[in-house]
């Protein structure tokens, strides 16, 4: 199982979980929301085989990006995970909106072209996430818990990005109408722990087999084939950092 997107460092005890996904064989992008978190994660992160820590600047810590950016650029090279970056122009993050802005062009214009995997917040500024990545010159990105508009999907596919689904998306009315658009080789799959809460716990990363069994059941495949479907899209993204 591949989760993209999880935030080991916020849940309770972070070792236990970096030790239990490494027992199971998931595949874990392990989230950070500033450098600086990056850097106190790093050498944790380091001894296990199958979790990568990638190195971020949320939009929603927009205010903290100018006095982080000298160390986003300082270890830029210790990953080719980014993450999570973009932009959030809801009601939560719509007063640093120029500030996201600045940041966000600033950090895409250091990554345009390198070999790096992007892990993108977009909340009600999908179009201008789209926008500036294609201006960018960016190759490989993933949208996170995508929630913008049906027919954006298809310009998203069309440059080549991918999206993650997570177990909070497939229980929702609109999170359904966004997967069925989704092209089976654009899914990837996702937990944002500890962000979800599934039956009055908090999700963990072996919970993408939940998304894995909805997936079944809409493409009418196996389980074992959703598996390797979302094995090989995880396959192909990664081809492009490396």
């Amino acid at each position: 199982m591949i989760d993209t997107h999880c935030h080991i460092d916020l849940y309770k005890n972070p070792e236990e979980i970096l030790v239990e996904s490494e027992r199971a064989g998931i595949t874990v992008i392990a989230m950070t929301n500033l450098p600086s978190h990056f850097e106190m994660g790093y050498h944790y992160v380091l001894p296990y085989k199958k979790i990568r820590l990638a190195l971020g600047m949320h939009p929603l810590y927009a205010e903290q990006h100018s006095r982080e950016f000298s160390l986003f650029l300082k270890n830029l090279h210790k990953t080719s995970y980014i993450g999570e970056v973009g932009l959030d122009f809801s009601r939560e993050g719509i007063a640093t909106k120029e500030i996201q802005l600045i940041s966000f062009q600033k950090i895409l214009k250091e990554l345009g072209g390198k070999k790096k995997l992007l892990s993108l917040h977009s909340r009600r500024a999908e179009k201008e996430v789209l926008k500036l990545l294609i201006e960018n010159n960016i190759g490989n990105a993933i949208f996170h818990w995508y929630s913008g508009p049906l027919t954006l999907i298809d310009e998203i596919v069309k440059a080549g990005f991918y999206f993650s689904i997570n177990p909070a998306m497939i229980k929702s009315e609109s999170g359904n109408k966004i997967i069925k658009r989704i092209p089976q080789n654009h899914v990837l799959t996702e937990t944002d722990g500890p962000f979800i809460e599934l039956n009055e716990r908090t999700v963990h990363p072996s919970d993408v087999k939940l998304v894995e069994i909805y997936l079944s059941s809409l493409w009418q495949k196996s389980q074992e084939e959703v598996s390797t479907i979302i094995k090989n899209n995880f396959a192909d993204i990664i081809l492009g950092i490396r």
